[in-house]
């Protein structure tokens, strides 16, 4: 068992990762035919390319991050050291994850390269003022009730040793400020880098309760990280 304990992903800071729209479709388990036309807000969106491919398929969609200070060579730069420095750490725990989705280590890093270039066009493109935006959670730079859908991707509860449970409340109450009345708010995974729950998992979804939220545990389609079938639903 002591052994097991150390067979942990190791994180030090706050990743930056370049996601695909697929996996965001397996995390957050939406229709792309439903999005269109809507508003989608992606927080904590570092260089992932959802917002760029959302953009391309008739969605309404933005992305905020304290990433986006940075010029697009910056980024991608950092971005190609993280990749680099995530493979490392996966080869060593290969038999610790699904490889469903992925398929391998290398396919994985593939991915990951593909969708920090596809970001960083676009972040470089015309449009990247109205869709990226600087800002750090509990602060987004959006008037209330401007989104349909928000997202939060591999940052609330994942971080749990380095952002204290008032910050996680107040950056939940920010999600759902900026969230339309009847919109969503989504946020996977529920664990932390030890893949348990979020200690302060029941606490958090009884006092959103509280405050007249609909909160729900959903089932995920991204089989990759032991014990993450679900994602959490909060309904404005």
């Amino acid at each position: 068992m002591g052994m097991e304990q150390k067979r942990i992903y190791e994180q030090v800071g706050v990743a930056m990762t370049s996601r695909s729209y697929a996996e965001y479709e397996k995390m957050f388990v939406f229709n792309t035919e439903d999005l269109r036309g809507k508003h989608v807000l992606d927080v904590a969106g570092g260089a992932s390319s959802f917002t760029a491919e959302a953009c391309e398929k008739g969605i309404y969609a933005k992305a905020s991050d304290p990433l986006y200070e940075k010029t697009a060579e910056a980024i991608t730069e950092h971005g190609l050291q993280e990749i680099e420095s995530v493979a490392a750490k996966m080869a060593k725990l290969v038999d610790v994850y699904d490889w469903t989705f992925y398929g391998s280590v290398e396919k994985h890093k593939a991915g990951r390269v593909a969708s920090l270039h596809h970001f960083a066009k676009d972040f470089a493109g015309e449009k990247a003022a109205s869709r990226y935006h600087t800002s750090m959670l509990p602060n987004l730079p959006f008037e209330a009730d401007t989104f349909d859908l928000v997202l939060c991707s591999h940052f609330l509860f994942l971080y749990e040793e380095q952002f204290d449970f008032a910050f996680h409340i107040a950056a939940l109450k920010e999600l759902l400020r900026v969230c339309k009345q009847g919109g969503e708010v989504r946020i996977y995974p529920l664990l932390n880098f030890r893949t348990v729950p979020y200690i302060w998992l029941t606490d958090v979804i009884n006092m959103l309760s509280e405050l007249g939220y609909i909160v729900e545990k959903r089932k995920s389609s991204l089989p990759f990280l032991p014990n993450s079938e679900q994602y959490m639903c909060i309904t404005k």
